[in-house]
């Protein structure tokens, strides 16, 4: 698979590569003419796969990711695009 990005990280302390798949960060308006509150607030959208270090699709890590482990990488995912 292709990857817009390649980002080393850690998953339970497990050190490993994150391929981000999708990226899509939109600023807020911050307008009362916004057509949503997305629209008005902004919004960033990632989808990401765990790899090992070598780059092979790691499923058995990923099982580990809880939802603290999650917006971890999602930070360090718009770390690396801004």
């Amino acid at each position: 698979m292709s990857y817009i990005a390649e980002i080393e990280s850690r998953v339970a302390g497990i050190p490993c590569i994150i391929g981000v798949t999708h990226y899509e960060c939109v600023k807020g308006s911050y307008s009362y003419h916004a057509a949503s509150d997305w629209d008005y607030h902004g919004y960033t959208e990632c989808e990401f796969e765990v790899l090992d270090r070598r780059g092979r699709k790691a499923a058995w890590l990923e099982r580990k990711l809880d939802d603290k482990m999650t917006q971890e990488i999602e930070s360090e995912i718009a770390e690396y695009f801004n």
